[in-house]
């Protein structure tokens, strides 16, 4: 079992055997990268917009309306952009206490079923979104507070995030069928 505090440092994501995966792997890895940096710098944002709202509050007195909405935003598109990125590195938290107990071809059975299942979720996950984002953008629909921000901006994030982990999951079901299996692996 891993906890996470004892992994090592990974060179990058597994790259499939298949050429024209292995090109669509790394177009999506360095897009991976590149929405990794943008969460990053927004969760800093974030942290500096609530000190902010805190020592304005308690030294000035000045409410402020909009920090709240746009934390949320920010903190919205950190955990949906990150998703595929994680994934590419198979780092979601998984149960192993099966692959422990299975014979080696049964557990890659049951790997290709998990990779498999988890993909038609997601691009399901998917699809509804976008259909919110649609839907919030045609009938420009905002938040309820007086800043009213949009509401297809969270959930054309979500959308756009949950459609990166779609693909990543596909790729790397796609790969699980192409690739050549490794000796003594599970």
């Amino acid at each position: 079992m891993s906890h996470g505090f004892e992994l090592k440092a990974a060179p990058g994501p597994a790259v499939p055997d298949n050429a024209a995966l292995a090109s669509a792997s790394g177009v999506l890895n360095r897009l991976n990268k590149a929405l990794l940096t943008l969460s990053m710098c927004a969760l800093v944002l974030t942290a500096l917009i609530l000190t902010y709202s805190v020592i304005s509050r308690y030294f000035f007195h000045a409410p402020t309306d909009w920090q709240d909405e746009a934390s949320v935003f920010m903190l919205v598109g950190a955990t949906f952009f990150c998703a595929a990125y994680v994934q590419s590195y198979r780092g979601h938290i998984g149960i192993e206490a099966l692959a422990e107990l299975l014979p080696p071809r049964v557990n890659a059975a049951r790997l290709f079923m998990v990779d498999l299942l988890s993909t038609l979720f997601c691009a399901f996950f998917s699809w509804k979104s976008w259909t919110l984002w649609h839907e919030a953008f045609v009938e420009g629909q905002t938040t309820t507070s007086t800043f009213a921000p949009p509401l297809w901006i969270p959930y054309g994030m979500m959308a756009l995030g949950m459609t990166l982990l779609a693909l990543q999951l596909l790729l790397q079901t796609a790969a699980r069928l192409s690739d050549k299996p490794l000796e003594n692996a599970a």
